[in-house]
């Protein structure tokens, strides 16, 4: 491990270093505590959480997404000692939900912290959290995870750390004072990767489309996955791009080091890319944010507030869905009645691409799901099925069969529009549901 000099916020630091198992006691029965998720898992704390689950009963764990892995306070045999709320449903919970073990809480990402102030529904007794090493003035980075992360543990009654001398320091609204630490573990491990995603054929299509809506100069919440890596990807000719994003990954990495991406025209943060949190590998995205000043990572109040968006010229936003009907409700977190996802952040930044002048927000889906069975475009939307973004918001729908813009149409002619860039093998059935409302279309 490194050296620490010796030195007030050093003595510090020393006096509050232990293990995992003895930073852990500091967890009791009945606790509401707070795990970092996504690729910021202080994985040493839940290991030894995990060890110590016998003397612990009705633990409310408050957790984000879970990032395709196991989570092991959702598995079997699990439901005596800990529950979980978590914002963001994904297959690692999927047990739990089903036991009855876990709940969801739909919640837009930029009210989260919100929720866990003293104050709120949700006070946190003690938060588990990754940090970077800390710097000459005794203050670590939320790094990659800085998100919600950040304002949750600021309001934290006690706050245990794994300080990874692997993770990046991070520019932006990241720091945290090794004085506000209840106990530190030290660990030396690269972080969890997000590879990026294979891009197939239907997606390079897609982002063909997606990329003729965006002008030379125009600022990007584009986040991870096939799509948005296609169009980064076909934006390579463009110049003077700009991100204010909720993730950023590899991708956007490369573009912004090929010079294509350089916020020369933010009326904020001009020069920087902003982001909520960084999602990738270790090669990629966490080595080029490290200590370097064209990134900053910032909490989600400030990245998903639609005020501050809408007053960036030619702001673009791309989504994703689950599915949408023909008259422009999505589905974005649900499969059958069945929660697979959350309600995120999509709708802080339609709204604020709303208010943008210039801008635009793009919904991307491939027509079709499961192996060409169901239309992704649907004549309504099944009875008890969340309505992740209204149909009054929605702007440009894109799948492989074209694109909709659905500004300023009529109900009629949103339908027709849909219908046109549906599965081929779906339009005519789409276009019996038309007949049938007439009413409505």
């Amino acid at each position: 491990m490194v050296e620490h000099p010796k030195g007030s916020w050093r003595d510090r630091f020393h006096s509050i270093l232990k293990s995992p198992e003895e930073a852990v006691r500091g967890v009791h029965s009945t606790q509401r505590i707070f795990i970092e998720t996504n690729c910021a898992e202080p994985l040493s704390l839940i290991g030894a959480l995990m060890d110590q689950r016998s003397r612990l009963e009705k633990v409310e764990v408050v957790q984000g997404f879970y990032r395709d892995r196991l989570c092991p306070y959702a598995q079997p045999g699990m439901d005596d000692h800990f529950r979980i709320t978590t914002f963001h449903v994904g297959p690692a919970v999927k047990y739990a939900l089903g036991a009855g073990f876990c709940d969801y809480i739909p919640v837009h990402l930029s009210e989260i912290p919100r929720l866990c102030q003293p104050n709120g529904p949700l006070p946190i007794d003690v938060a588990m959290i990754q940090l970077s090493s800390p710097d000459a003035d005794g203050y670590c980075s939320f790094s990659i995870a800085t998100s919600f992360t950040k304002p949750i543990v600021e309001n934290a009654r006690v706050i245990l750390a794994e300080i990874n001398d692997r993770m990046p320091y991070v520019f932006g609204d990241t720091k945290i004072h090794i004085s506000r630490l209840t106990a530190a573990v030290e660990v030396s491990r690269p972080l969890i990767e997000l590879p990026s995603a294979q891009i197939n054929d239907d997606a390079k299509t897609i982002a063909e489309q997606v990329a003729k809506l965006i002008p030379n100069g125009a600022t990007l919440q584009i986040g991870i996955g096939s799509v948005p890596d296609a169009v980064l990807s076909l934006l390579r000719n463009h110049h003077d791009l700009g991100i204010h994003s909720g993730q950023i990954g590899d991708t956007a990495a490369e573009m912004i080091e090929a010079g294509v991406i350089s916020n020369r025209f933010k009326p904020f943060d001009t020069g920087v890319s902003v982001s909520s949190m960084a999602l990738g590998t270790n090669d990629g995205i966490y080595r080029f944010i490290h200590r370097n000043p064209a990134v900053a990572i910032c909490p989600v109040s400030y990245t998903h507030d639609p005020c501050r968006i809408g007053k960036i010229d030619n702001f673009i936003t791309l989504l994703s869905a689950v599915e949408i009907d023909l008259t422009g409700q999505v589905n974005a977190e649900m499969v059958r009645g069945r929660q697979i996802s959350g309600v995120g952040g999509s709708q802080n930044f339609i709204q604020g691409a709303s208010r943008s002048s210039g801008g635009k927000s793009i919904l991307a889906l491939t027509s079709t799901a499961g192996k060409g069975k169901f239309s992704r475009i649907v004549a309504a939307l099944g009875s008890g099925t969340a309505v992740t973004t209204p149909r009054s918001d929605i702007h440009y729908v894109i799948t492989e069969f074209g694109t909709a813009d659905l500004r300023g149409r009529t109900l009629g002619q949103r339908a027709r529009s849909l219908v046109e860039i549906a599965h081929p093998k779906f339009r005519d059935q789409l276009r019996d549901t038309i007949k049938e409302v007439k009413t409505a279309y």
